[in-house]
């Protein structure tokens, strides 16, 4: 079980904090002073959707495959280690705490963390997404972070000035929650696609095209509580099989609405490999709030 002693955590009820207690099954619970309580699921994340849980679409089970299998073939490798190198030197040698918000499968925590292992860090991880199916391939990954399902637009399940950066991968961002969460010297990763990203691939596959702006109007809407402190673009030249490409086209948004079948039949009159450019923008901000120290 992974330890909360570093991470305060609180109960999505009543706000009072969560304490991960040993449980009969050996996967543990959450529960709380007024009585609240998450058991594990049989994966080892906890579930903290209360009341009408929420309205919006979660990642299948065929998608989270697909992005496991595209990602565990190593080709956003690059944009891994950038997320980790621009975190890492922000994480105090003790007591850093990480909250991967839209974490996914884990894949890109799972860098992070090796990485600031590597570099004599002990980081204590908390990884939220509203999908049970990508939660129960990063509890797998990430044995040592806490994995729980929440909707990011409610308050975020942690205390104030909890952890010393949060990272948002292709995810919602709630700026005002992400800013409270942080401490006085944390900072904020984003990473988002830029214009022309997979731009060829999409044009065949179907796939969600990228409005003219994004980047400006990302800046924009973190601007009432962050200010933007350096921004850099990761281009990841791909060279795909048709397997791969079905995968990369099916991971993402376009999942909830693509037919698998369908798509392998159009990229089956491409030649191999397919080809296409991965445009990134990677954007680290410190929390307004805290700008004048």
């Amino acid at each position: 079980m992974p330890s909360t002693t570093d991470l305060p955590l609180l109960c999505p009820v009543c706000s009072h904090p969560l304490d991960l207690l040993a449980a009969d099954t050996g996967q543990g619970r959450l529960a709380c002073p007024s009585g609240h309580s998450f058991d594990a699921a049989r994966q080892g994340y906890f579930n903290l959707l209360v009341g009408k849980g929420t309205a919006f679409e979660a990642d299948s089970a065929a998608m989270v495959q697909a992005r496991a299998d595209f990602l565990g073939n190593g080709h956003y490798g690059p944009l891994a280690d950038a997320v980790a190198a621009a975190v890492v030197p922000f994480l105090p040698a003790g007591g850093a705490a990480v909250l991967d918000s839209g974490t996914g499968t884990g894949h890109y925590l799972r860098t992070l963390l090796d990485t600031a292992s590597a570099r004599g860090r002990n980081v204590t991880a908390l990884g939220l997404d509203i999908s049970k199916f990508a939660l129960r391939r990063a509890a797998r990954l990430n044995p040592e972070a806490v994995n729980l399902v929440c909707d990011i637009w409610q308050p975020l399940p942690l205390a104030d000035e909890a952890v010393d950066a949060v990272t948002v991968i292709f995810a919602p961002r709630n700026a005002a929650e992400f800013a409270r969460v942080l401490r006085p010297s944390g900072r904020l990763v984003v990473v988002t696609p830029r214009t022309g990203h997979l731009a060829s691939l999409a044009a065949v596959a179907g796939m969600l095209g990228i409005e003219e702006g994004k980047e400006a109007r990302l800046a924009e809407a973190m601007g009432g509580h962050f200010d933007a402190e350096t921004t850099f673009d990761v281009d990841i030249p791909l060279a795909l099989t048709r397997q791969e490409a079905a995968d990369l086209a099916f991971m993402g948004p376009a999942g909830h609405h693509l037919d698998r079948a369908a798509l392998l039949a159009r990229l089956g009159s491409l030649p191999e490999p397919i080809t296409a450019d991965a445009k990134f923008q990677l954007m680290v901000f410190r929390p307004r709030k805290h700008a004048a120290g």
